[in-house]
């Protein structure tokens, strides 16, 4: 048996001071709000968001004829525009700059999935999710954390092979119910 030889990246970070009090408050908050697992989710989000501002910062400090500003810049721009974090109107990249966490978490699939009606509760929605209920286009997602492009929001559906959409497909609770009940016969 060999080591594993694979390269992790970072997806989060933790923070520096552990224990402080307006963080715990703004983290517990959206946890809430958004139905999110653990307080990694918002470290990870955060992480993300980190890593986009610190590109927009380097591309701010190049001058503005810069080809690799021009280039790059744009790209982010274009990645934000897609991913619906950021509006089409706002084009500059001093727009990346004022991003919050809550732009990033509107856009995760969970949070779609419950504003569209699918599910009666944020927390609904992850379980839909999870229990591969959910597809956006013919895929079934079951990441919670997906980010959802503008152009596949309205592609977000409940799969085919369901309960939820198929009557005559069981869930675990009945199955276990009817399987129980051709026992005592």
């Amino acid at each position: 048996m060999g080591r594993c030889l694979r390269n992790h990246s970072i997806t989060y970070k933790t923070p520096k001071v552990p224990y402080e009090r307006e963080r715990f408050d703004a983290e517990l908050k959206l946890v809430g709000q958004f139905g999110l697992k653990n307080k990694k989710e918002i470290q990870r989000v955060h992480y993300m968001l980190g890593h986009m501002r610190t590109i927009a910062k380097v591309m701010l400090m190049k001058d503005a004829k810069d080809p690799k500003r021009l280039l790059e810049g744009a790209a982010l721009l274009r990645r934000l525009h897609n991913l619906g974090i950021l509006p089409r109107d706002q084009n500059k990249l001093e727009f990346v700059l004022a991003l919050k966490e809550e732009n990033l978490l509107e856009r995760r699939l969970q949070t779609l999935v419950y504003r569209k009606g699918f599910a009666k509760s944020i927390h609904h929605a992850r379980v839909l999710i999870r229990g591969k209920m959910i597809k956006v286009g013919k895929q079934v997602v079951d990441v919670p954390s997906f980010l959802v492009r503008v152009e596949s929001e309205p592609l977000i559906q409940l799969a085919d092979n369901t309960p939820l959409t198929n009557p005559e497909i069981n869930g675990r609770r009945k199955r276990k119910n009817n399987h129980a009940g051709k026992e005592d016969n």
